[in-house]
């Protein structure tokens, strides 16, 4: 039974006993007021006769302090004597049982360290477990005066400032542990960060970023931006096996030229033509050849190979370097021109008089492949007795045919920007508009819209492309104002096991085919294509559409991963030529607020007109400043 006056616990809080009703205790609380409880909800302390005085009661000594409680603990420990009560153990470390006393010997038994049990019988813990607890408490408490220290180290470092470059040992490589969650809240690993809300900043990648750059820990030759949506820098690590051997059709005979960019190493298509005859009726029909790359011979639905690159979706190409979708022992395997003979999967596209298609066959193929790279491509197109130069000609007229039925071109000024790290360089330069670069393209086109009939003639499932139409302007503007006007019109594009109208390429269906070393998407058009050649079973509508919503989630964080990182290498290239002033042309404008291409960078930006501009004008543009965590720049006119 609690007598009247005893101190109790209630709620971890101490309470006074201050009258009986029948089977309820009513209680006082140190901040005022009184509550009736149960005697199983509270907990004697002491019996008493104690005061509301004795509800301010001091906090537990300091363990480290008091002489007393190690020397009691070691009494027990040594004694090995049967459990204590709370009063004898207050007994023996303070001398006598007081309301304050007994409070403190309740704190020790709640912490934990010396001694354990409840306060009826309390018992020594053992002194190995004691000494490496003491231990870990000392480790905790020199880690917890180190952190401090080093937040107030973090709180009066400058702000980073581009222009200066890398900032080097302003943070100890001992104290960059504490520098652990910014780092993985910079690199999207994590949405929170202990150490910046300490410091009272906001968490974010590009708070943390910030952070980083600043205390020296990050180089602005660190790019985050793969990680923080959720890749990695590395290719593929699965090496599929060499292409089939099976009977290909011999097309060695052909001209076949594989063109792309010179920085280019993946090559996975290539082009032969052949003018079949010529009568007075129908005019010149060809027969256009795309060769495609034939890593499908090898890597077979829901293998290893093919699971790894589903979840990659697609190729990530960064400034810096290329992450494949397939390992880079594949390209010797099926990049088309880096053996003599090269396997492929050859497309066989007829083409009526007006460039439609006529016909279309697949076949396994064996090629010769030549590379070129488009300005090479176009010294042969110049010399017109090629086949290049006939292919660049029909090329040209099938942009004609495509903008007869509603296609819409859009030509914008591009750059390649590329990132040596060894050499700590950047450089960004304007790409070359290559006549060659158009055949390319529309050879590609000419294949998707080919293999989309195809598979609809055969009943394969395939994931085929289409657009729904944009909302275009009453009047075009001309020039770079109107491609940008155009541009903005577009909507995304869709894929379905279903195919429909390519509103922007104006084509009735369409697919892509023709990158099955790049995008995993074609690919898996692949793998359908040779389980029908074959006579397999091919994948159903539903698994066509489930391995599309994969790679296209993966794909899709990889092209926002690139615009990131064009954006940071853009920011990191400006970073040390503030004030620099460039050409820009003037695409949109609102008021005084106007948006400016500049072709020499790539990018577009949006500044504050000062007079009079007109759309396509050409004005000049100072830099102002240059933000790489957000990797954002930004542009004055000059007057």
């Amino acid at each position: 039974m609690i007598p009247e006056k005893a101190l109790v616990i209630y709620k971890n809080r101490p309470a006074l006993v201050s009258g009986l009703e029948g089977d309820k205790i009513n209680i006082s609380l140190p901040e005022g007021g009184s509550v009736k409880v149960r005697g199983k909800d509270i907990e004697l302390l002491h019996p008493g006769p104690c005061t509301s005085k004795h509800l301010d009661v001091p906090a537990a000594r300091d363990t480290t302090e008091d002489a007393g409680i190690r020397e009691t603990w070691e009494l027990l420990t040594e004694s090995e004597s049967e459990d204590i009560s709370l009063k004898e153990l207050t007994e023996l470390i303070y001398g006598d049982f007081s309301p304050s006393n007994a409070w403190a010997a309740r704190e020790l038994l709640k912490e934990g360290l010396y001694f354990t049990g409840d306060m009826q019988a309390i018992k020594a813990r053992p002194r190995a477990i004691v000494e490496e607890e003491e231990k870990k408490r000392e480790e905790k408490k020199r880690e917890t005066g180190d952190r401090a220290s080093f937040l107030d180290k973090l709180k009066k470092l400058p702000p980073f400032k581009p222009e200066l470059g890398s900032y080097e040992n302003l943070i100890s490589i001992t104290d960059r542990r504490f520098l652990q969650d910014v780092e993985a809240l910079a690199r999207g690993q994590s949405d929170k960060s202990r150490t910046l809300k300490e410091l009272g900043r906001q968490e974010s990648p590009e708070e943390a970023h910030r952070l980083l750059l600043a205390s020296g820990v990050w180089t602005i030759w660190e790019n985050p931006h793969p990680e923080r949506h959720g890749l990695v820098k590395e290719s593929a690590k699965i090496i599929p096996p060499a292409a089939s051997h099976e009977d290909r059709l011999d097309l060695t005979h052909l001209d076949a030229y594989a063109i792309d960019s010179p920085w280019s190493d993946d090559p996975d298509d290539a082009l032969s033509l052949e003018v079949l005859d010529e009568d007075g009726t129908d005019g010149v029909r060809h027969r256009l050849w795309v060769h495609i790359a034939d890593p499908a011979s090898a890597i077979s639905p829901d293998s290893p190979a093919d699971i790894e690159a589903r979840g990659r979706g697609a190729s990530l190409y960064l400034p810096e370097g290329t992450s494949r979708m397939l390992a880079t022992e594949a390209l010797p395997l099926f990049a088309l021109g880096y053996a003599d003979v090269s396997p492929a999967m050859s497309f066989k596209i007829s083409l009526n008089p007006d460039l439609t298609i006529s016909d279309i066959e697949i076949h396994p193929s064996l090629v010769k492949v030549t590379r070129l790279s488009y300005v090479q491509a176009d010294d042969l197109i110049s010399k017109n007795e090629t086949v290049l130069a006939k292919l660049a000609a029909l090329a040209e007229c099938n942009v004609e045919r495509r903008l007869d039925t509603g296609a819409v071109m859009i030509e914008m000024p591009e750059v390649h920007i590329h990132v040596c790290l060894d050499k700590k360089e950047v450089s960004i330069d304007p790409i070359a508009a290559c006549r060659s670069s158009g055949m390319v393209r529309e050879c590609m086109i000419w294949a998707g819209e080919g293999a989309a009939r195809w598979a609809i003639k055969n009943k394969v499932p395939f994931p085929f492309i289409s657009q729904e139409a944009g909302e275009l302007p009453a009047e075009r503007l001309p020039g770079l104002a109107g491609a940008w006007q155009f541009r903005r019109s577009m909507r995304p594009r869709s894929l379905s096991s279903k195919p429909g109208v390519h509103w922007g390429l104006g084509l009735d269906e369409y697919t892509q085919v023709t990158s099955p070393l790049r995008r995993y998407t074609d690919l898996l058009c692949h793998q359908q294509i040779r389980a029908f050649l074959s006579g397999q079973k091919t994948l159903t509508e539903e698994e066509i559409l489930y391995r599309v919503m994969a790679a296209e989630a993966a794909g899709s964080a990889a092209s926002r991963a690139e615009r990131a990182s064009r954006s940071h290498w853009t920011a990191v290239y400006l970073s040390d030529k503030k004030e620099s002033v460039w050409d820009g042309i003037v695409l949109d404008r609102k008021g005084n607020r106007g948006v400016v291409l500049i072709p020499a960078l790539g990018i577009e930006t949006q500044v504050s007109l000062r007079g009079n501009e007109e759309l396509n004008e050409e004005v000049k543009l100072k830099l102002s400043t240059v933000k790489i965590p957000e990797g954002e720049v930004n542009f004055n006119v000059q007057l």
